[in-house]
This record gives structure tokens, sequence and C-alpha cells, in this order.
């Protein structure tokens, strides 16, 4: 099948990109330099649904450098980038997308993709694997198995597997300690932020901003909030981590509450409806809400569309929509992932170690075909020797060293004395 994508004259500007994100992604340019030599994928065809831009096309690019036969497309309507894509496609790479399809295009192209056949699917909010297991299930028997990115993806991967219905095996990335550490801390905190500023150039500091959701996402984007100078404010259906969000230094409150007094609204739990008709109604004139968890159902957008009396584009990448009391609420992006929709993703240096702990976790698979009986289950951690393996190579290439336990050590902590 030949690639769909929007313009292949496009390709210069997304070489460019990509060739920037090369010189910052130490570990997948090592990476890149093994596989060529060892071909850990030869004859083995991925399908990929990840955010399609320059960090995402380099992973591609390395993994078609183990001798893999890519079959590519994005994971959100909103966050290809078409000059990426069509850098692939020049490439040599197989790529089915392009910057705001609808809901049809966007099932086609995941429909491309798999019906192929894929080895080991790589995905990003799990719809890869679903379409799989509904319209494609006739090709399970040759998947070997694939990697989750996201928290999300991982819910209903556990949802699937708990109602038996998972029927290949699935890594867990984004429980890799050299994952959600790192990319969804410092990485979601950052790129949020980035995405917020530029399409808003509106001050952070001396504002208050609700972020709903104190998980790895919500600490980095309310710790970022705070150093911008925000007063922060978190809300949780958790008790242990409201608990942690107080003891962090933030507030913690009901959205209903929080609604009142917010100017920027972030929402990062994976959950629908985290702010909704209720909330609406109390928030202040001119208050800004995104979201950062992953689909466009946290931040309820169908009801602002239904109850609006006025919709007016504000400025690129921002909607907004006047209520009946007059209030206008804007949305950043539709309501989707607003540090991808609005913005870049994450720095280059933070998804090298996300998609180093990807990269590996295939080739962990291609290395068990012959041997599926070795896998421990349907749903798996990533392998401990895998994430130890990223932050070894990440430390050296931040010039840093670490002690090493000495045999006696290893006795005294092996020992019932301890």
């Amino acid at each position: 099948m030949p690639s769909e994508i929007k313009d292949i004259n496009l390709a210069e500007s997304g070489e460019q990109k990509i060739e920037w994100v090369k010189r910052h992604c130490d570990l997948l340019r090592t990476l890149m330099e093994e596989f060529e030599q060892t071909k850990p994928f030869a004859g083995k065809k991925i399908a990929l649904s990840v955010h399609l831009e320059a960090k995402t096309a380099f992973l591609c690019l390395t993994l078609a450098a183990g001798g893999a036969e890519m079959h590519i497309t994005g994971s959100n309507p909103l966050s290809t980038q078409d000059d990426v894509a069509a850098a692939l496609v020049k490439a040599g790479l197989e790529v089915h997308g392009w910057y705001g399809v609808n809901e049809e295009e966007y099932i086609h192209h995941i429909e491309e993709v798999l019906k192929i056949g894929p080895d080991i699917i790589i995905d990003d909010g799990g719809d890869l694997v679903h379409m799989m297991h509904t319209k494609f299930r006739d090709l399970i028997p040759k998947v070997i198995g694939g990697c989750e990115e996201t928290t999300t993806g991982i819910l209903r991967l556990e949802a699937m597997e708990k109602a038996g219905e998972l029927k290949f095996p699935m890594i867990k990335v984004n429980n890799a300690q050299c994952k959600h550490f790192f990319d969804n801390r410092y990485g979601t905190g950052q790129s949020v932020w980035d995405g917020i500023n530029r399409t808003t150039n509106l001050i952070v500091a001396g504002k208050i901003v609700v972020v709903a959701g104190y998980g790895w996402c919500g600490k980095g984007t309310a710790m970022r909030a705070k150093g911008l100078g925000a007063r922060v404010v978190v809300t949780e259906v958790d008790p242990v981590k409201a608990i942690e969000a107080v003891m962090d230094g933030f507030d913690v409150m009901p959205m209903k509450e929080a609604a009142k007094i917010g100017d920027f609204f972030v929402t990062v739990t994976g959950c629908n409806k985290v702010i909704d008709e209720e909330d609406f109604e109390v928030m202040k004139d001119g208050a800004i809400c995104c979201n950062a968890g992953h689909f466009d159902c946290e931040v309820d957008v169908a009801y602002l569309k239904k109850a609006a009396v006025e919709t007016k584009e504000m400025r690129k990448n921002i909607m907004g929509y006047r209520l009946k009391s007059g209030n206008w609420v804007y949305i950043i992006a539709e309501g989707r992932l607003v540090n991808l929709a609005a913005g870049d993703g994450h720095p280059a240096e933070i998804m090298d170690m996300s998609f180093a702990i990807q990269a590996l976790s295939a080739k962990y698979l291609a290395e068990r075909a012959d041997k599926p009986d070795s896998l421990p289950g349907m749903l798996m951690d990533v392998p401990v020797e895998v994430d130890q393996d990223v932050a070894r190579r990440k430390l050296h290439f931040l010039g840093k060293e670490i002690d090493v336990l000495t045999p006696e050590q290893i006795a005294y902590l092996g020992s019932a004395d301890v």
C-alpha cells in the first residue's frame, strides 16, 4: 500500500527537524549504529502508532536500521507534523497520516498499518491493539507482541487482560522507571507549559493554575507551573496522591471549588469529563482550559459546543465559547494534547530515553519470536535489564559515574543480619 501523506515536497523541512533531534538523542543514535550491525528486526514488520513528529521519526528510522519494515501512523489527529511524515516517506518508510485527520481518516490509517500483518506493534493509547482485536483478529497469530507507551493505553490493556481478551503479549513501556520518572514528570512538565505559553502568549506568574490529577504527569505540570510563579491548586480522587500534593506545597480541593478561582486549567488524568458542565458554569470570564492526559474527553468540549451562545476562534489553536452568563471559556487545541497539538512534544533528550526503552523492548520481543513460552505473560513490565541498560547508557552520555557495590557489600545486603 503506498503512503498517504499531505505533501512529499515538505520533506526537506522534516529532514531538518529529524537531524536536529538526532544530534540530541545520544541513546537512539547509538542504538541505530548497533542495530545496523546486528539487524535484530530482519524480516519483521512493525506497525507503529505514536505522535508523528521528529522524535518518533528518529525512533522509526532506528528500527528500520535494524531491518524492520516500518508501517507508521499517528496516534492523535492534531499531533502529526506533515513535513516529518514526508521526510519518512522520502527515506523509504510507509506512512499513513496528516495533520487534522477526521475520525474516518484516522481509523482508515490505523487499518492500513495493521492490514500488512505486523510481527510487532508499538502503540500509544491502545488504538492499534484495540483494532487488531476487533477487525483484524485473523492476523493475531502472527503477532509476537507489542509495546505500549502511555498510562491510558496500559489502563485499556489491563481491562482487556482482566476480561481475558488480550491475545498477545504487551510490554508496559510507560511503567519503566526510565520512562515515567523522566518522560511523564520532566517531559510533560516542560512541554505542557511550552504549548500553553507559545499558544496564549500570556504570563503565568501570579495566576492560579488548576492541575487535575497528581500522577507523574500531574507532578511535573504542577512543579513547572510553580516555577513559573503560579499559585497551584491540585484536584484528585486518590487521597494518598492528594496528601502528597499538599506536602509538595500545593493547595488541594474538589474541581467544583477550583473551577471558581482558576485562570489556567490542565487535565492530566486519563479519565473523561474531568472538567464538565457544572465547572464551566462557575468559571471566571477568560478561563483557559487544556488537556495533557490523552484523549480529548477530559475537558468536556462537546458540552461547550452545545451550550455556547457564541463561538469564536480567538487565536491560532484557541477557541472561545461564550456561555449564557456572558463569560468566555477558552479551549486550547480542541481539548487534545496541548503539548503536541499546540507544541513540539517532549524535549528530545527526554524522548531519547523513552524511545530507547521502546526500541530495546521491541528487540526483546523479536529475540523471542521463536520461543514465546519464554515471555512471562500477556501483560509484562519492561525487563529490568532493559531499564538498567538505558539508565547506564544515559549516565555515560551525561558524563556521570556511580559507585559499584563491593563483593563484601553484596554479601552483607544478602545476609539475614541486615
